[in-house]
């Protein structure tokens, strides 16, 4: 699985932390992280929580990435966004058990954490007991077990009224302002990560162009 992380600027100096903690739990399951950035504050690409709502959804209805992890001082701010797009379905994820819950019962492709709100000390500790709940035991599978069919059910409900009820992103990005669509993907290594990755063509040609 290609992991796409993304931190906004009021995080950004927590970047290389993140990006460590999750390369040392996803790595040896055979996954591979993509880092997005912001890699500091002062990085010329200022990524807001609403720029990275926006490229998730790039990143995940391409195929450029898997999954998404990116969040900000509260990660509320972050899930908001990012479910306001097609082709993500985000979770906000504060402790341990929030991430093994995620993933197998509501079986998202993306997840916002806080990065500010009780970040303090042992924040690495926690970050990489999230990830291991959430990328460590499948995804899915339904929890408890008495659930598992009405959940397995219900997700898939979610996805058919998801594929109603939101526009073609191509759609989308043709009518957003086009200075916000070249600043969410004027990242330094964007061009670098996503382009290889990316498995639709049209959106692919839109974003060259711009």
């Amino acid at each position: 699985m290609r992991i796409a992380l993304i931190n906004e600027n009021s995080q950004a100096a927590k970047n290389a932390m993140i990006e460590a903690t999750l390369k040392k739990v996803v790595e040896p399951m055979g996954h591979t992280v993509d880092n997005y950035g912001m890699y500091t504050a002062e990085d010329a690409c200022q990524l807001t929580y609403v720029k990275n709502g926006l490229l998730a959804s790039l990143l995940l209805t391409t195929g450029a990435a898997d999954y998404v992890v990116t969040g900000c001082g509260t990660g509320e701010g972050a899930m908001l966004a990012c479910n306001s797009f097609p082709g993500v379905l985000c979770g906000h994820l504060v402790d341990p058990s929030d991430g093994f819950m995620f993933a197998h019962i509501n079986d998202g492709n993306c997840v916002a954490l806080p990065f500010a709100k009780d970040f303090g000390w042992g924040a690495e500790l926690k970050l990489e007991q999230i990830f291991t709940q959430l990328f460590g035991f499948g995804h899915g599978q339904g929890y408890p077990k008495e659930r598992v069919v009405p959940e397995q059910r219900n997700k898939k409900i979610l996805d058919g009224v998801k594929a109603l009820t939101y526009r073609p992103l191509i759609d989308i990005l043709k009518d957003l302002d086009p200075d916000f669509v070249r600043e969410t993907i004027s990242g330094e290594r964007f061009a670098e990560l996503f382009y290889p990755n990316c498995r639709d063509e049209e959106i692919a040609a839109f974003l060259k162009a711009l």
